[in-house]
């Protein structure tokens, strides 16, 4: 009678650690992404409420060029690394000389050595450029490429002069601006 006891309990210890071990697979989680998520916003001032919202994926530089190599030249670029880079516009722009709605947006482009094709998409929530499709277009521009000191992580930033503000893409020694007009940038100079 003892042993058909002990066997008993030894059943159910086995079951409640089996149960308990599955719950704690359960809850485990991926690993972390090699190349982090970052968040630019534009401001006009520091109280004001943001104008443009930038999220993307920043992939680290393999070596000093980038673009040609680990980005081929040529090819459509989802702008960043993982998820596709998103723009969101809290006003209508005017995104290079395309007038663009408020909304949020893809960003591609397309590397070139002497200067990038910029698109604005409206097909979101997307990866990478595997979903790439042009019918979504909305805007479509070319930028010149210039030159700057190393920066070895993929970066967005803003910049604002006196004609406008400039979303500026960098990596490795690549700059590359994208003039954006809003009404109250236009308004402003008036």
């Amino acid at each position: 009678m003892k042993t058909k006891t002990t066997f008993k309990s030894l059943i159910l210890f086995t079951i409640c650690v089996l149960i308990s071990n599955a719950q704690l697979q359960g809850q485990s989680f991926d690993s972390l992404d090699q190349n982090p998520q970052d968040i630019a916003y534009f401001r006009p001032g520091v109280k004001s409420k943001p104008q443009v919202k930038v999220v993307y994926g920043r992939p680290k530089a393999q070596d000093d060029v980038v673009f040609g190599t680990q980005v081929p030249f040529g090819e459509i670029w989802a702008t960043g690394s993982n998820e596709s880079t998103e723009v969101q516009f809290f006003c209508d722009v005017m995104f290079g000389n395309k007038f663009v709605r408020a909304g949020k947006y893809v960003l591609y482009t397309i590397p070139n050595k002497n200067y990038w094709t910029i698109i604005l998409n409206e097909k979101t929530d997307t990866y990478g450029a595997h979903f790439y499709d042009p019918e979504y277009d909305v805007a479509k521009i070319e930028v010149p490429v210039q030159k700057g000191s190393k920066l070895d992580v993929f970066s967005i930033g803003f910049n604002t002069k006196d004609y406008g503000t400039q979303m500026t893409l960098a990596f490795a020694r690549t700059r590359v601006k994208i003039p954006l007009y809003t009404e109250e940038t236009l308004i402003s100079k008036i």
